[in-house]
């Protein structure tokens, strides 16, 4: 017979200190858990993470590599920061960022003999407008039927990929370059719509990131707009009794949320990426950015640093090899730190108390 009751109850506020040592310790959960694992299966776990730390950090082109791949990352993390933190669940990001990839690389091929101010423009915001029209596709369905916005944007995830797929690699298209005849490959953008390198590979993009991060944040913490999502993230019946237009809010984020997405596309093909590439687009970039956001705490500045820890992992995959280590080790560390991120945040928000039952008279000894 079960003596005990098991509840679960909300803690109320939580300090700052808590809501930083929480994520950090889930982060260093997981390398622990990670070490046991490359210990099990013979790897030498310290020579492990060294590497990995020299790789991403231990030089100057390093640094510079690691600051590359955290870029796509800030936006599609903060894409599905914004979306989560009104309960709207936008797992659709790779395919927005894919969506964004393809508008911003027609707008390049198609614009790229404008002035560079011009072209450069035109392809962030295609880009931009190519994640948000996408997202639109799963988001008008919500507000109006009432749809799981979750198995929508999953699904349009895999539109994405094969329409950028028939793009390429299908019959002739304005975005497959006819120079390539032993394999299909995506046509480069002109230098005129290109980002404007700023250190060795970063360019522009990084900049635009961390602009676009800031810029949420400051919005969700300080004006009404912000405090209208933040309300109806947390509790959507009371921001209507407030009047508080919530279908509206709905669609505003989900939008906002994927033109983020695509902006992390528009940067990949006006970047490092140079044109549109699916076997340089198809990262799971978008599925990173929701580790991302819960690592963040849906926090659109903590995202920053959790991208550039994510880049991190993402650049030393491929190093591991040269010491006889799977690159999957770093897919593997990608999930712990999501799952103790996700049961880290659960438990801040969260007390579990276990109380033993009374007993009843009949349980009572004679």
């Amino acid at each position: 017979m079960n003596r005990w009751n098991v509840r679960v109850e909300p803690r109320g506020t939580v300090s700052p200190l808590l809501a930083v040592l929480v994520p950090l310790g889930s982060v260093l959960l997981a390398l622990f858990l990670g070490g046991v694992f490359l210990f099990l299966t013979d790897q030498h776990p310290g020579e492990v993470y060294v590497r990995m730390l020299d790789v991403s950090f231990g030089s100057a082109r390093g640094i510079s590599e690691t600051l590359v791949a955290s870029t796509p990352l800030v936006f599609t993390g903060v894409a599905a920061a914004i979306a989560f933190k009104l309960l709207v669940w936008n797992i659709g990001g790779e395919g927005q960022l894919y969506m964004g990839a393809i508008f911003a690389a027609g707008a390049g091929i198609a614009f790229g003999g404008a002035p560079p101010a011009i072209a450069l423009t035109l392809v962030l915001g295609a880009g931009a407008l190519g994640g948000a029209l996408f997202a639109g596709v799963a988001a008008v369905p919500r507000v109006t039927l009432g749809t799981n916005e979750i198995i929508t944007t999953l699904m349009l995830n895999f539109v994405a990929l094969q329409l950028m797929n028939y793009l390429v690699f299908g019959s002739f298209s304005p975005w497959r370059d006819p120079a390539a005849t032993n394999f299909p490959q995506g046509r480069p953008l002109p230098d005129n719509a290109s980002l404007p390198e700023i250190w060795r590979r970063v360019d522009l993009g990084l900049v635009i990131a961390v602009l676009i991060a800031l810029a949420f944040w400051w919005v969700i913490r300080s004006t009404r707009w912000g405090y209208e999502i933040r309300v109806t993230g947390d509790s959507p019946g009371t921001a209507r009794y407030a009047g508080i237009g919530v279908t509206r809010k709905v669609l505003a984020v989900f939008l906002l949320s994927g033109a983020a997405a695509g902006l992390a596309g528009a940067a990949l093909v006006a970047g490092p990426v140079g044109a549109l590439e699916p076997r340089s687009l198809a990262l799971n970039l978008g599925f990173t950015g929701i580790i991302v956001a819960a690592l963040a705490r849906l926090s659109p500045l903590g995202v920053i640093p959790v991208a550039v820890l994510l880049g991190a992992l993402n650049k030393a995959g491929p190093a591991l090899q040269t010491i006889r280590v799977p690159s999957s080790t770093v897919l593997m560390l990608q999930g712990l730190i999501l799952s103790l991120a996700i049961s880290g945040t659960f438990l801040l928000r969260h007390r579990i108390i276990v109380e033993r039952k009374p007993q009843t008279v009949e349980e009572v000894p004679a």
